[in-house]
């Protein structure tokens, strides 16, 4: 099912095209694509059939028992907990769902070359791993200190035969690597095809990327259906947005008493500096092409973001998000490094399942969700968790804050 915005590539007041008029061409073009090739029976039939039997979809609902009765050991708000599986992926992500489709409508659209930015790697790997099986150069654009943090997926990427460009500039993280990948597109637009990671970025990509990621939230409401009735609340990470947008997608449509919540990752603290919390401490601004909330200074300077997570580590957000935010439909809420970090050992310990650093700041908000939600219902609440992501890339930074290095 193909869902757009009201106005074509506006949410409410958030989204629109704002970029170098080299550029509006190569996006009309893909609009057009994603319009006419995208709903087709051909393509649906070819990106069906590999999210089956290349990516392992549809992937399982986990409950999970034990972390719960970790957070909530009286048992008084949470009833039960499920978890959207996105880490047992082929490439071990929800990314791959976004990159597969966005390569596949490449090749369509006669494309000979493919880029990508990524920060934690994960949208990178995926790209690289979707451009190798369809046959197409790809170069990824990533920050130099995500590189650094992220050494395992970079070796990926050049094992898969991808060219990993290492951006230097600013803080040389996803924000910088987005602009690089950028400044690519401008230069060779007619032949190259821009794969944006992230339910951000002009119009259409939010629409794009949310789209080919529902697949995650239309699987978790008929697996939840078939097991006892949908959940009260969805949490899911956010820093661009995507597996936030997707997993929160068909509940949006059909389910107004769903709760939906994503989570921030707010660093060393919100009343710090150190924080990439853009819906709980950013203002409204145009980041990478879209009219969003963008963490910037009283003069509308962009600031650099920071967390633990490097796929979190970006000073903006999805048009989307920032529309469900200001009706107030979704909430969002910050958890710290520290609470991360705490959450992946909580989750290992528990379940037997070593999370992302990224989907660690879902889990560190669950007992403020599950307090909120039970309150509201006067029950203890059924949570939905998106795991987006598994953490082998993570373990070097995990030991060594942990001091297990």
């Amino acid at each position: 099912m193909v869902s757009t915005p009201a106005t074509p590539g506006y949410f409410g007041r958030y989204g629109g095209r704002f970029v170098a008029e080299t550029l509006v061409p190569a996006l009309e073009e893909l609009s057009r694509a994603v319009e006419e090739i995208v709903p087709s029976r051909a393509f649906q039939d070819e990106l069906g059939a590999l999210l089956a039997s290349y990516v392992g979809r549809p992937t399982p609902i986990t409950v999970a028992q034990r972390f719960a009765r970790a957070v909530d050991p009286d048992g008084k708000t949470i009833a039960s907990l499920l978890l959207k599986r996105e880490d047992l992926c082929h490439t071990g992500a929800h990314k791959i769902n976004n990159a597969l489709g966005q390569v596949l409508l490449a090749r369509a659209m006669g494309k000979e070359r493919i880029i990508a930015e990524t920060g934690a790697g994960q949208h990178g790997v995926a790209t690289a791993t979707a451009a190798a099986l369809l046959g197409l150069p790809c170069e990824v654009y990533q920050g130099a200190l995500d590189m650094e943090r992220q050494a395992p997926n970079v070796a990926r990427m050049r094992l898969l035969g991808a060219r990993v460009v290492p951006v230097s500039s600013g803080s040389r993280t996803l924000k910088d690597a987005m602009n690089e990948a950028l400044r690519d597109w401008v230069t060779n637009v007619r032949s190259t095809y821009y794969c944006v990671g992230s339910a951000a970025g002009p119009h259409p990509y939010p629409t794009l990327v949310a789209n080919l990621q529902r697949v995650i939230g239309d699987e978790a409401r008929a697996q939840c259906l078939a097991t006892g009735g949908p959940p009260d609340a969805v949490v899911a990470c956010v820093g661009g947005g995507s597996n936030a947008i997707g997993i929160f997608k068909p509940f949006l449509e059909q389910d107004p008493d769903v709760a939906l919540y994503g989570i921030e990752a707010a660093g060393h603290g919100l009343d710090t500096e150190r924080h990439a919390a853009t819906l709980s401490r950013g203002r409204i601004g145009v980041l990478h092409g879209a009219r969003t909330y963008v963490l910037c200074d009283d003069a509308g300077q962009v600031q650099e973001a920071h967390s633990i997570s490097a796929g979190l580590d970006y000073p903006g957000v999805g048009p989307e998000h920032a529309s469900l935010r200001d009706t107030r439909r979704a909430s969002y809420l910050a958890a710290t490094d520290e609470q991360a970090l705490e959450a992946v050992r909580k989750v290992a310990r528990t379940e037997g399942i070593l999370i992302a650093l990224e989907t660690a700041h879902a889990f560190a908000a669950l007992g403020e969700v599950a307090r909120r939600e039970a309150e509201a219902r006067g029950r203890p609440a059924r949570l939905l968790v998106c795991v987006s992501g598994r953490g082998d890339k993570d373990l070097g930074t995990i030991m060594d804050r942990m001091g297990e290095g």
